[in-house]
């Protein structure tokens, strides 16, 4: 549902004009250090405001109500909040008779019975990834030296990024893009067989970032198109090194020491400035339907460092339970 996890679990809360969003931590180890400037790098890489995001700016300023004391977590659940200040709910109101095509209102309403708070996609909406990334922001402490790094390969099927956001812009259209992530310095042996393998457990938490489409790992799909000599991975050191990375650091479902790397696709961004054509739910007439209020051009410009938060928060729950990461952290001399 909202929780994700088993030693380093997340619960996710709140919904895009509410009062505000938010995320509970729990099985953060004791003695880390945690202050407000932590937050800042990641903060600012998925603020809006740049060519191509929404023009909706949120202070974005985490309020730690529970889980930090002087400056180190507790040992206890560590609960942020972010006050949503920056709202303009009226231009939601009429979509309760005609949903918007791509988006949540339809299956939200059938889910929840019309309970749902609506305004700006709701519990669905992309504001909720705030709070994913502020847990990244602890789990990237906890996983050191472990580095994770995203970057866009691509948006709108085109390599000139600029050019395609400003083509897009002029169109008053959306594009989605392609995501590359990579994961260095990894230890071997994280993750189970089978239904907890490593990329099990990635692509549950990816896919809960919204937008995203399509996941592979290493060298993906091309995979179908190599030969099995080529494609398998030598062996060049005691260590598990190998000369190449096609199965991007995991084998039998298990990270092999070499850096994880795996692609991701983001769809684009259901709100357009583009007329469509949806159903009226009352009178049962299709109608045209201009979605109004601010949006994204490209949503994949603002998800490298989300899908970094949720690879960051897959490896401490896994590194927590492989004992991998001290109860204590001082105790690992890490203050």
């Amino acid at each position: 549902m909202n929780t994700f996890g088993n030693s380093f679990r997340i619960s996710i809360f709140g919904e895009s004009h509410g009062s505000n969003v938010g995320i509970s931590v729990d099985g953060c180890p004791a003695g880390l250090p945690l202050i407000f400037s932590d937050f800042t790098a990641d903060f600012n890489r998925r603020r809006s405001g740049s060519k191509g995001t929404t023009p909706r700016k949120e202070a974005d300023l985490p309020r730690i109500i529970s889980g930090v004391f002087n400056d180190y977590t507790t040992g206890a659940p560590i609960t942020i909040l972010f006050d949503n200040t920056n709202t303009q709910s009226r231009d939601y109101t009429k979509l309760r008779e005609t949903p918007r095509p791509g988006h949540a209102d339809f299956v939200a309403m059938k889910k929840f019975g019309g309970y749902e708070d609506y305004r700006g996609g709701g519990h669905f909406s992309g504001r909720l990834t705030l709070g994913l990334v502020a847990a990244g922001v602890i789990a990237k402490k906890l996983i050191s030296p472990v580095k994770i790094e995203a970057r866009i390969l691509e948006v709108g099927g085109r390599k000139d990024i600029e050019q395609a956001i400003d083509d897009a812009i002029e169109k008053k259209d959306s594009i989605g893009g392609i995501i590359e992530c990579k994961a260095s310095q990894m230890p071997a042996g994280l993750g189970e067989p089978f239904f907890n393998s490593i990329e099990s457990v990635l692509s549950h938490m990816v896919f809960s970032i919204p937008a995203i489409k399509g996941i592979e790992f290493g060298s993906g799909f091309s995979a179908a198109t190599m030969w099995g000599s080529e494609h398998n991975d030598k062996l060049i050191s005691g260590d598990g090194k190998t000369a190449t990375n096609h199965a991007g650091g995991i084998n039998g479902g298990i990270s092999n020491g070499n850096d994880l790397v795996f692609r991701i696709a983001v769809k684009p961004t259901s709100s357009t400035h583009q007329q469509q054509r949806t159903i009226n739910i009352k009178t049962g007439e299709m109608v045209d339907l201009e979605i109004e209020g601010r949006h994204d051009t490209c949503i994949a410009l603002r998800v490298p460092v989300v899908v970094e938060a949720a690879t960051a928060v897959v490896l401490a729950d896994l590194m927590l339970q492989e004992q991998g990461i001290a109860r204590v952290w001082a105790a690992a001399g890490k203050r």
